[in-house]
């Protein structure tokens, strides 16, 4: 059985004991999650899909830890004008493991 979530703007893929990094929730590790905007849920050839979530169904998960990503580097320059700005950023995540979809 697998499910396509959406959580922090993108959607993902999730099937039962699949760990994944989405963007940053408010969870305590060790936490129990019920992720509910279910967009399909499919079981062999049989699939059900929202309009735009799938009523009554939820993704359970456990959250496993918190991290942050590799850094991006950001350089804009523009020639001849003696204009270079360099930046970086490193996005938060939290890594989940997926226990279990009702749907």
């Amino acid at each position: 059985m697998y499910a396509v979530i959406k959580t922090g703007g993108k959607q993902y893929r999730v099937a039962a004991g699949e760990k994944l990094k989405i963007e940053q929730i408010p969870a305590d590790v060790g936490a129990e999650i019920t992720l509910d905007q279910v967009l399909m849920v499919g079981e062999g050839e049989s699939v059900k899909i929202g309009a735009p979530v799938v009523a009554g169904a939820k993704v359970t998960a456990t959250v496993i830890a918190h991290g942050r990503g590799p850094k991006v580097k950001i350089f804009k320059m523009r020639r001849r004008k003696h204009y270079q700005k360099h930046q970086g950023h490193r996005q938060n995540y939290t890594e989940i493991q997926i226990s279990g979809i009702a749907g």
